[in-house]
């Protein structure tokens, strides 16, 4: 290799190879571990590492600027003395070290996600407390960072001479040093303007393909800056009467009357027929439950012997899908009934998280206690300020007394505790004669698995499938307890997942791991049977009013599934940047740089194909996404008491 004359810049290019070759190593491991997914041919195995070199030296481009600049204005006085010269050893050392903490990192994102870092891990960054403790209790953390300065000293030591060579080479003269740091800065720019998430990845094809020749830290970077993206900056558009048209089609319902003025407005007054039945309601958002997990969707290791019982005492949904891939998507398409909107959810849009037409709202407003209970601490993903500016009550795990808390880990109390935390509402609110509204979101079916031992035959922090089975234990017991209560009779029951426990796939949005349960269970009030419609987390605030025969004023996207004469389904689906809508056969998939896509038969081994805003598919999608979107800004998801009071609507 030919190295630069210079003392700076040759020290300089060493760093830069020494990560170069990192990259390239992280990327061959990934690539190593999921070849048959990758699926890659001799060309496109060259087009990942060729990508890959490109976010690598973008990434690295801007990482070196601030070493680049120190080398450079360095004195010659300073860059000469003994202590100069081992600094820039120990400088080796803690990159090395910094290099290898990242490939690491990389290597456990990708385990856990499939992907590259992306805004998952952002998000991990302002929830530290959560996130290093799970880290603590999920590896050998100390042993390996102790490992890794090991390899970094070594690493360093054996560089000794090669390091000495470059920082004793002539250095450069200072008339130069501003030609090169006004080169460096160029480059950054025109990387910075020419390089994005998106291009030269592409979009479209095999995900795989398309992480893999993607950068770690380069992705890391972007999410950060790209935390929230605006529909009509980034997506296909279509002209807002048209917007209007199509989604007044896809949200209304014979029983529903729109009463908005603006013609993107689709807040309606609701009039379920029958008489209001006032029965209390418990919500159960379950942790990363994936239909697939339970035995009566074909897992023969019996995790779910209570969920399996309950499937056929309750009305099940077999065909549920949803919304997204993280437990704030899952909060916000259940207690908002919106689709999945580019770029954060609302529960984290700090500022601009509340005052919504939630669920919680339309039962106080029918006289019901609305509670939201969290195992974990509520300001992890913002739930506390999200759910308490909409209408909830909010007991978790910093509002239960420490002897009530009978086992807890990084993320929260178990969900036995939270369980018992619920009962004692439940017989409080009993107690007052007051309806009460409980909405739940567990903890113990997640990284690092861990719960009460002596619970079930599956050792605690022995993986997923303990996590699973512990979960379906604690609520076969949940309900064992409900069950000699003087409101059981009264309850509806309520258990969902909040996503799946694992959503990469080839294709961008691989519908069929967006899979999940949903059990309605009152064996005084609901008949079971399994509903096979195709339904969405969208439609159960709608589904369950609707049940209950409640008249209400409604700002959702969802539609009353069990209707006789309900439209057929769809279900809204996507990830931070891909938004698609699956109509039970089809997939439409939006995509930043308003790329549009379709994906035929997306439950099988198809691929998908571009597509154009003509397809009555992809209009459909851009309605419900582009109008919410238009919505959210607009203010018109709004809760008004005074025209959401069900009182208003014998007024028709």
């Amino acid at each position: 290799m030919l190295w630069p004359r210079s003392a700076q810049l040759r020290y300089l290019s060493l760093i830069l190879t020494i990560w170069l070759a990192l990259f390239l190593l992280t990327r061959s491991v990934l690539l190593v571990g999921h070849f048959n997914d990758a699926g890659v041919s001799v060309s496109q195995l060259f087009a990942v590492y060729g990508i890959g070199i490109i976010y690598d030296l973008a990434f690295l481009t801007f990482a070196a600027l601030p070493l680049s600049l120190y080398l450079l204005l360095c004195p010659r006085r300073i860059w000469q003395t003994h202590w100069h010269l081992q600094f820039l050893h120990v400088l080796v050392a803690i990159s090395l070290f910094a290099m290898l903490f990242t490939a690491v990192a990389e290597w456990l994102f990708w385990d856990e996600f499939g992907v590259r870092f992306n805004f998952i891990a952002v998000d991990y960054l302002v929830y530290s407390d959560e996130v290093v403790n799970n880290i603590l209790e999920s590896y050998p953390v100390y042993p390996l960072l102790a490992l890794l300065a090991l390899m970094a000293v070594a690493g360093a030591a054996l560089l000794r001479n090669i390091i000495d060579a470059a920082v004793r080479a002539p250095l450069l003269p200072w008339r130069h040093t501003w030609q090169k740091l006004s080169g460096l800065s160029i480059i950054a720019v025109m990387i910075g303007l020419g390089v994005s998430q998106e291009f030269p990845r592409g979009i479209g094809g095999n995900a795989y393909q398309r992480e893999l020749a993607a950068n770690g830290p380069y992705q890391f970077f972007a999410a950060f800056r790209n935390n929230e993206l605006e529909y009509p900056g980034f997506y296909a558009t279509l002209p807002l009467p048209e917007v209007a048209d199509q989604l007044r089609q896809e949200v209304s319902e014979p029983n529903g009357r729109f009463i908005g003025t603006d013609p993107l407005d689709i807040r309606r007054a609701i009039d379920n027929p029958g008489i209001p039945v006032a029965l209390n309601v418990v919500l159960v958002t379950i942790e990363s439950l994936s239909a697939k997990y339970m035995g009566s969707f074909g897992d023969t290791r019996n995790l779910t012997p209570n969920l399996d019982k309950l499937r056929k005492q309750s009305l099940f949904f077999n065909n549920f899908y949803a919304t997204g891939t993280r437990t704030d998507r899952g909060l916000e398409a259940i207690t908002l009934a919106i689709p999945p909107t580019p770029g954060r959810s609302i529960v984290k849009r700090i500022g601009r998280e509340s005052g919504f037409a939630s669920l919680g709202q339309q039962f106080n407003a029918q006289g019901y206690d609305s509670v939201f209970l969290y195992g974990g601490r509520g300001y992890f993903d913002n739930m506390n300020a999200f759910f308490g500016g909409n209408g909830y009550r909010i007991v978790d795990q910093s509002s239960v007394a420490e002897a009530d808390i009978h086992f807890k880990n990084a993320w929260g109390m178990s969900d036995e505790d939270l369980y018992t935390q619920a009962i004692k509402e439940a017989d409080s609110d009993h107690s007052a004669g007051k309806p009460f509204f409980l909405q739940l979101m567990t903890t113990s079916n997640h990284r690092p698995y861990t719960y009460p031992e002596g619970r079930i035959d599956i050792p605690s922090g022995d993986g997923r499938a303990g996590a699973v089975k512990y979960t379906d234990y604690a609520i076969g017991r949940f309900l064992d307890q409900a069950r000699g209560k003087p409101w059981f009779d009264q309850t509806v029951f309520i258990f969902v997942a909040d996503h799946t426990a694992g959503s990469a796939g080839t294709e961008d949005l691989p519908v069929a791991n967006y899979h999940i349960p949903l059990l309605i269970y009152a064996p005084k009030f609901v008949e079971p049977r399994e509903f096979s419609g195709l339904a969405s987390q969208i439609d159960l605030a709608p589904t369950l009013l609707g049940l209950l025969n409640m008249d209400y004023v409604s700002t959702f996207f969802g539609r009353n599934v069990l209707r006789d004469d309900a439209a057929p389904g769809r279900a809204l689906i996507g990830n931070y940047q891909n938004l698609g809508l699956f109509d039970g056969k089809d997939l439409a998939i939006l995509s930043p740089r308003r790329a549009v896509r379709r994906h035929d038969d997306a439950l099988q081994m198809t691929h998908e194909s571009n597509a154009g805003l003509e397809d009555p598919l992809v209009r459909r999608d851009v309605a419900y996404y582009q109008g919410a979107s238009y919505d959210y800004s607009q203010g018109l998801l709004s809760w008004q008491p005074g025209r959401q009071n069900p009182t208003q609507l014998s007024q028709r």
